[in-house]
């Protein structure tokens, strides 16, 4: 096995690996149950977005698609910071967390 075919291998073996993670992150997203949970596996999917941006950069070449991660990432963190607020005024407003 020469080097390119091991980089290509580990491409696309961490490519998988990524998008498994996003499709569990996923499945967290929708089921929850609490507010909290919802709102780590959303952080969860951006940061796996942002790897399969950076993978996609590595395996084309493409250097956009680094520009894409980091708008996503600051993106990403806004939101984080948002619902976090959200939560912390909830929770003082003695509202309880429903369960589906």
């Amino acid at each position: 096995m020469t080097l390119n075919e091991f980089l290509i291998l580990s491409k696309d073996i961490t490519l998988v690996a990524v998008v498994l993670s996003l499709a569990v992150a996923f499945v967290r997203l929708a089921r929850g149950p609490s507010l909290a949970d919802r709102v780590v596996a959303l952080d969860m999917m951006t940061v796996t977005l942002i790897a399969v941006c950076g993978i996609l950069a590595i395996s084309t070449g493409e250097l956009a698609l680094l520009d894409v991660a980091l708008v996503l990432a600051l993106v990403g963190f806004l939101a984080t910071v948002a619902l976090a607020r959200y939560a912390e005024r909830r929770d003082a407003n003695g509202e309880e967390d429903q369960d589906d």
